[in-house]
């Protein structure tokens, strides 16, 4: 997978993609990460990438010509790799797992960082495939939803983790509930002890009660997400789930 970001700090990925999960996704040859600063492709002596807005009004604004020149030289350098252009904005289509999984099938990402008060409406109209929020919230720019695009993307590249399996257990992922609670030796750490049943080397019972758990924890931290997830529930998880509702659940509902 090839990934071109385009900003105005490109310092600010350094830590991020030299470190850990991101850098050994580059050197094993499964990703392809470049950072380009926006200001390169500015054509005055003082490489001002910004400007006031037309009729006024608080804030800078992101020229045009640069942007479209950054973009189309990752278009052109990439060729003929197919590569989706995502503006990072506040007012894009929310982020999420589902939407992680897809990018995570494409062959080439293009992400601008806007900031200031955004980058100029016709670049958005023209030079845009898909506008992306990370949240209901305004950061500064758009270098850190990058970020979170970015590992949220490439750790569900084949390869990166390892073991598939661990990220498709992810919460949002595969069955699209949270994930259920994990646990690692010691057994007994400072007289908290972990569910008997980990213990059992029952893997059905196991899997059941990983299951519970999930089903638990959704249902009281995310109900939202039960309700899109009702058609897809079985017998036991709907009787599992009033048993919670009823005040009754089951004696090692709490996992302890």
């Amino acid at each position: 997978m090839i990934i071109e970001v385009l900003t105005l700090f490109p310092e600010m990925f350094e830590g991020v993609l030299g470190t850990s999960m991101l850098k050994r996704a580059q050197e094993k040859g499964l990703v392809k990460i470049k950072v380009r600063n926006i200001r390169d492709f500015t054509t005055d002596r003082h490489h001002v990438a910004d400007d006031a807005p037309y009729g006024g009004g608080p804030g800078m604004v992101l020229k045009p010509e640069p942007v479209a020149a950054a973009i189309e030289t990752c278009l052109a350098e990439n060729a003929p790799t197919p590569m989706c252009r995502v503006y990072l904005t506040p007012d894009g289509e929310s982020w999420s797992q589902q939407l992680a999984e897809e990018f995570s099938q494409l062959p080439g990402l293009v992400l601008l960082c806007g900031h200031y008060e955004g980058i100029d409406q016709r670049i958005r109209d023209h030079f845009i495939d898909r506008e992306i929020s990370i949240g209901d919230y305004v950061l500064t720019g758009g270098e850190i939803p990058a970020m979170v695009i970015i590992d949220s993307v490439v750790r569900l590249l084949p390869g990166v983790l390892g073991n598939e399996e661990s990220s498709r257990n992810d919460s949002f992922s595969g069955n699209g509930l949270l994930d259920y609670p994990h646990y690692t030796r010691p057994a007994d750490f400072r007289g908290h002890k972990i569910p008997e049943i980990l213990l059992s080397g029952h893997h059905k019972k196991i899997e059941q009660w990983r299951r519970q758990r999930s089903l638990e924890k959704t249902w009281r931290r995310r109900p939202d997400l039960l309700h899109k997830l009702e058609p897809l529930l079985t017998k036991e998880d709907k009787e599992f789930l009033r048993e919670l509702a009823s005040g009754h659940p089951p004696a090692d509902a709490g996992g302890e």
